[in-house]
Order: structure tokens, then sequence, then C-alpha cells
């Protein structure tokens, strides 16, 4: 074996390592989704949460050993560059072809398949929280089993796989458009297909519907920030000091500058502090320098992150409007500031065309809606997507999983 190693052993096993730390940072992000989603909805609902949360890595990852992997990164594509299968199952090349020849000698084949299989069940945890409190469990797990084992996959190998979007020139650093915008498509048209939550709407407006755990909430967004040096750290795909650094500054610019963007609008709007849009707000700044952290400057990056907390408190307003009810606001934060990040890179970055980066915004978009609504669809017709009124109004634990998450704690109503 160890004929095998590169001769810099040092620089390879480093890579290898800080890879393989992001991949712990990426898998706590899927904490940070539960404890988020979990936060922002009602009590009720808790243990159902959780367990789709729960599920959704789990699918994700065994999915992706299945095919996923070599669906996004395929070698040689079937059907023009669009489409391509590397086939079933995951295997380390023999000899130097798995360690020093893979990668040109940074990474492992095996480090590399855990890093991207971390992301893999990302955009379906996406979805989870703008169908929240209202969807049946086995429709879920069945749309995010198929979603995650092709859809994403196949999305992803037009630009990371070496598809034809990656040949136009199109630029997605980590995923805002990749990961966040192929799970916000499939969290508008799952929120839409669903309808609003009983009580969200009357003739007189908008009624708020708060989550139960503001705390939760906030330790959510922690985890998430936390991780999220993983996710755009790690995709630097090698421990190079410069890059790597470097990225740490504009993803942390970039959240910073969204909690001042969103809680500028929001408190301008509303006369009040509203945690809730803040806490969005350092989501909306992540997701929106995602695409282009290693391209675009530290201080353009405090521009992307403040129109990012602008945007997605905008957005949440606007579909409030439209009746399209997301309890956690994963639409505006994933789908309306992955797009906006993705665009960025065009605007900021004076390597990469704008009109290009819009091509793979419309691109990804036609694709991962409909795609997701003739899924979604499909599966209410086979199993129905949502639960009874009644399920609903006493909460899904109860209803679905016959569960308290607050045992001896918890009061039930049917509001």
């Amino acid at each position: 074996m160890s004929e095998l190693i590169p001769s810099n052993t040092a620089l390879f096993t480093v890579n290898n390592i800080w890879m393989l730390v992001s991949t712990i940072l990426v898998f706590i992000m899927h904490l940070g989704f539960a404890s988020l989603e979990v936060g922002l909805t009602r009590a009720k609902n808790t243990v159902n949460i959780l367990f789709k949360n729960v599920s959704i890595i789990s699918i994700g990852i065994i999915t992706y050993t299945l095919c996923g992997f070599n669906l996004m990164y395929p070698g040689d594509f079937t059907f023009g560059n669009f489409f391509g299968f590397g086939g079933w199952g995951i295997s380390q090349p023999d000899g130097a072809a798995g360690l020093i020849d893979y990668q040109d000698g940074k990474y492992t084949y095996f480090t590399d398949f855990i890093f991207q299989a971390m992301f893999a069940a990302t955009a379906a945890t996406i979805v989870s929280g703008a169908v929240a409190e209202r969807i049946k469990l086995s429709g879920f797990l069945l749309f995010s089993l198929i979603y995650v084992a092709f859809i994403y996959p196949i999305a992803g190998s037009w630009k990371w796989g070496g598809g034809w979007l990656h040949q136009m020139g199109f630029y997605d650093f980590a995923g805002s458009t990749l990961v966040h915008s192929v799970g916000g498509w499939a969290a508008l048209s799952g929120a839409y297909i669903l309808g609003p939550r009983i009580g969200k709407y009357s003739k007189k407006g908008i009624i708020p519907i708060m989550g139960h755990s503001m705390p939760l909430a906030s330790i959510g967004v922690f985890l998430l920030w936390f991780g999220w040096y993983g996710f755009n750290g790690g995709s630097v795909l090698s421990a190079d000091p410069g890059p790597v650094s470097f990225v740490f500054v504009t993803t942390t610019l970039a959240a910073a500058s969204g909690v001042l963007g969103a809680m500028t609008l929001s408190w301008s709007f509303s006369k009040k502090p509203d945690l809730s849009m803040v806490l969005n707000g350092s989501l909306a700044g992540l997701v929106g320098i995602t695409a282009g952290a290693d391209v675009i400057s530290p201080l353009n990056a405090i521009i992307v992150g403040y129109i990012a907390g602008l945007l997605v408190v905008s957005s949440v307003l606007f579909f409030d409007r439209l009746r399209i009810d997301d309890p956690v606001g994963a639409i505006s934060v994933h789908l309306t500031c992955g797009i906006w990040g993705t665009l960025a890179v065009g605007i900021f970055s004076a390597e990469h065309s704008f009109m290009t980066q819009f091509l793979g915004v419309f691109s990804y978009g036609l694709f991962c809606f409909i795609s997701s609504f003739l899924l979604f669809t499909m599966v209410d017709k086979l199993l129905g997507l949502r639960v009874s009124e009644e399920e609903e109004l006493i909460g899904l634990d109860l209803g679905e999983h016959d569960m308290e998450a607050y045992s001896g704690f918890q009061i039930f109503n049917v509001e």
C-alpha cells in the first residue's frame, strides 16, 4: 500500500483529513435543519418532523450509494451531456487509481464519495420544512427517495459531473443552485400542491401560526452556520490554506450581512424586531454566497449577503400574499436566495457570464419544478399527500405516530 501513497504524504493526508472533517460539519447541519424546523412549527408536530429528518439523511446516503454517486459523476455521458450512469453501487478503483491517481492525488475515492453523500439528503431536507405540519409521512418519504436518488444527482451531473452546463461555463462553487435551488423548486411545488395549513389564511387575510420554540430555532441556525464552514470550506476540495481561509471569510461576511439586511427590512416593515426573519436572514446570506464563495471578494460578499437578507424578507411576504404556506421560510431562503447567489456570480466575478448563470438558473428551475410537480402528483395518486383534517388539527405526532414530543407537558388545541 505504501507505494500507492503520493510522495507528498503530508499534503495528501491533510487534504483527506480536512475533507473528512468537513463531512462531519455538513452532517451536523442536518441537526441544524431539524432544530430549526421543529422550533418554527407547533409542538404537536415535533415527533413527525424529527422522524422525517432522521429518515431523510438515511435515505439520502443509501440511495446515493446505490445509484446517486454514479449518476452525478457518470464518467461518460450516454445522452449528449445530459445524462450518464456509471453503474450500481460504489467501488474504489483498484490500486493507485483510488489513491494517488484519483483527482490528481488530492484525496481518495472514498473521501470524495462520503463528502458528496452528505450533500445528497439536503435537497429533501429543504422540502421538509416547506410542507411541514400537513404532509403524510409515507408520501413524503416516497417523494424524498425518488427525488434524492434520481432528480438531484442528474441535475448535479450537468455541472459538477462535467455535463452540458459545465461545458458552457456555468459556475456554482458549493451549491446555491445545485443543492439549495434544487431543493427549493421542489419545496415550492410541494407547498403549492398541498395547499396551506388549516387556519393560515382567511377572508380577513393572513393569520400567523407561531412556532413553539424560538430557542430551538436559534440553536438550529447556529448549527447550520457552523456546519456551513464545512459545506463551503470543504468544497475547496483541498486543505490549501489560501482558498480555504478566503472561503471562510466570504462565508462569514455574507451570513453576518444577511442578518443585517433582514433586520433592516423586517423591522422597517413590521415596526418590531422579528427574530425569525433575522434567523432566516443569516441563512439567506449563507445560501447567497455559496455559489461564489471562492470568486467573490470579501466586500462584495457583504453586498451579496445584505441583498439576500432583503430578498428573504420580501420573498416570505410575497409567497404569503400568494397564499403559498411555507412554515419555516424554506422557499424564500433556499430558492429565492439560491437564485440570487447564482446570478451574483455573473455580476461580481469578471470570469463568469451573467447570461450563462441565468441559463443555468432557468434550466434547473424548469427541470426541478416540473419533475417535482409530477412526482408529488404521482405520490398523491398512489398514497395521498395530505393528512386528514382531524390529524392535522390534533397534530401529526398523535395522528401519525401515536407519540408525544413533550409527554405530560404538551397542551393540544385545534387551532
